[in-house]
């Protein structure tokens, strides 16, 4: 059996759901880095940090209180 490295939406929801608190694009960008997704530069890893943010809001396991702020917390 081959182990599959995790995708970075399903790393980020494993650290966002391990440490909760709020999560914002530096944020995120820190825990895909820390969980081995470095991108090319600062404002790609940007980009695929809010895309993976928006992508779990979608499916319910972050929620944005605010609509005005890009900040998240646990569903």
């Amino acid at each position: 059996m081959t182990d599959r490295p995790l995708t970075h939406k399903q790393a980020l929801a494993a650290v966002i759901q391990a440490l909760g608190g709020t999560w914002d694009t530096q944020r995120a960008v820190l825990a895909l880095r820390v969980a081995g997704h470095e991108a090319k530069d600062q404002e790609a890893a940007e980009k695929a940090a809010r895309t993976n943010l928006r992508a779990l809001a979608d499916d319910g396991v972050i929620v944005r209180p605010d609509p005005a702020e890009a900040v998240y917390r646990l569903a």
